[in-house]
């Protein structure tokens, strides 16, 4: 956050400006000293409040190339940090079973659970990503709310918020409600959260508020909806429960607590109403959802505050275009122009531990169809890795002990000298970055170039790995796993080797 004197300053330029222009317009519009003196609090409050936190991408089934839902996300959290996958079983359980909240509170298990990919970070309340089998997928980025009196009961919910869609949904609509009925039922303890709820149809932003209050609108099919930090929806027409589901109180509760002016507003605004003024403010969030949808969108688009929900995008989105969107850094952009704007900012960083790219794809069963791309480490110095849901497990690389490192044993692994141990995955990609930070931009240039060589190639096999794993499907299904397995296991022996050439010195 800027400092208090930052924020005077900021306050004292706002009443110099005309009436009706806020920060940004006054900016583009006046030469004069006051938009100098504009241009360099900016560019000192972007230093004061580097950008790096979550980023969520979803691609409506109308907007990919694959006629299906993506999603990608970038997982931001401060190191020491470990990130372990595995594929859970799906599990069935007796009457009068129950499920334990972290913070005391319980409730009724049901008879099964759905089988589901899981990125853990051990320690951490609300970084874990999902992807079960039937394609629901399950992420979030932290969206700070003005609540300071939420209500609680039992405790309230959190970690398991998450964990209980995966093992429960078999749609996106399903998982929403779930999270309705969760936190109706026992409140959310943390600040405010936008979860990203996707299955192959459809694509939900869930924003959840500290307390008891909810919102959810789904992403039109032929549009793309990011999120960085501050909830994005804003009018939502609370009759059209094909496309908006929220608590019923929603517009009541703002009405009572003076965040909503029924005769002023023109109507309700969920993010006028209920986020953080600092959070929807703040240039390193609407500057990065800007960075991302200026890539896609087909009209241009301004860097300001409460940017569109979703835009139309200039052409269908692939895998491969989302990776190149959440690997995006001002070294990555063409334009002189744009790497000196203070609008611009990186949509990964030193802080994203991991990233995923969920092709959820229906046109084929499940075990082929959903495809979970891992990027350990940032997706800038490094690469995206392919798992279908029909393995048996990720490797056993892909897993450490689920236990948050200290920082002493992080800083030991990441900065010891570089090696190709194939058995720690996290490490290798990890201590890959550090030395690649450590050395010019020209060298994260050379990384980006390599890892889009490899992803493409990856992807330009996938046709055939795919037709053969769902021949023998209907005769082996181990067998059919074994080969989507060697698959995975094969881009990942091509980006060891490939780490290995860059960091060479011949």
């Amino acid at each position: 956050m800027a400092c208090p004197r930052l924020r005077k300053a900021i306050a004292k330029l706002r009443l110099m400006m005309p009436p009706g222009n806020g920060l940004v317009r006054y900016v583009g519009l006046n030469q004069g000293r006051w938009a100098a003196a504009a241009v360099v609090i900016i560019l000192i409050w972007m230093l004061a409040t580097p950008c790096k936190a979550c980023f969520s991408i979803v691609v409506g089934k109308g907007a990919s190339t694959d006629g299906c839902v993506i999603v990608g996300h970038n997982e931001d959290d401060e190191a020491p940090q470990i990130v372990n996958h595995t594929k859970v079983p799906c599990k069935s359980y007796p009457p009068g079973s129950h499920v334990s909240l972290r913070n005391g509170g319980s409730l009724e298990q049901v008879p099964q659970t759905w089988a589901y990919l899981w990125s853990e970070m051990p320690g951490m309340v609300f970084s874990d990503g999902y992807l079960n089998e039937w394609g629901v997928t399950v992420c979030s980025d932290q969206c700070p709310s003005r609540e300071d009196k939420p209500q609680l009961t039992d405790g309230g919910i959190d970690y398991m918020l998450r964990r209980l869609v995966a093992e429960r949904a078999r749609t996106a609509r399903e998982g929403v409600i779930l999270v309705g009925q969760l936190v109706e039922r026992f409140g959310y303890i943390d600040s405010g959260r936008t979860y990203i709820i996707a299955d192959p149809n459809e694509g939900w932003l869930c924003c959840v508020v500290n307390g008891k209050h909810w919102l959810a609108r789904r992403v039109p099919d032929g549009e793309v909806a990011m999120v960085a930090n501050s909830y994005t929806i804003q009018k939502a027409a609370l009759d059209d429960t094909a496309n908006v589901l929220a608590c019923r109180d929603i517009v009541d509760y703002a009405k009572s607590r003076g965040w909503h002016d029924p005769a002023g507003d023109g109507g309700f605004d969920f993010a006028a109403a209920y986020a953080s003024p600092n959070a929807a403010t703040n240039i390193n969030n609407f500057g990065r959802q800007w960075s991302g949808l200026k890539y896609v969108s087909s009209e241009p688009l301004q860097p300001a505050p409460h940017l569109p929900f979703s835009v139309v995008p200039r052409q269908r989105l692939s895998v491969t275009d989302v990776m190149r969107i959440l690997r995006h850094d001002k070294e990555s952009e063409s334009d002189p122009a744009a790497r000196n704007s203070p609008f611009v900012c990186a949509l990964c960083s030193g802080r994203t531990q991991t990233s995923f790219v969920a092709q959820l794809r229906k046109d084929r069963p499940a075990p082929i169809g959903l495809v979970y791309w891992v990027c350990l480490a940032s997706p800038r110095t490094s690469f995206y890795v392919p798992f279908h849901f029909g393995i048996s497990d990720f490797p056993a690389s892909y897993r450490a002990e689920s236990v948050r490192p200290t920082s002493e044993a992080f800083d030991r692994r990441v900065r010891a000298p570089f090696g190709t141990n194939l058995e720690e995955a996290f490490w290798l990609f990890s201590n890959f970055r550090d030395k690649i930070d450590g050395k010019e931009p020209a060298m994260a240039a050379k990384v980006r170039m390599e890892a889009e060589r490899l992803e493409r190639e990856a992807v330009a096999r996938q046709p055939g790995i795919e037709k053969a794993a769902a021949a023998l499907y209907e005769t082996d299904e181990t067998s059919a796993a074994q080969l989507l397995e060697n698959y995975s296991k094969g881009v990942y022996l091509s980006c060891v080797e490939a780490m290995h050439t860059i960091l060479s010195p011949n």
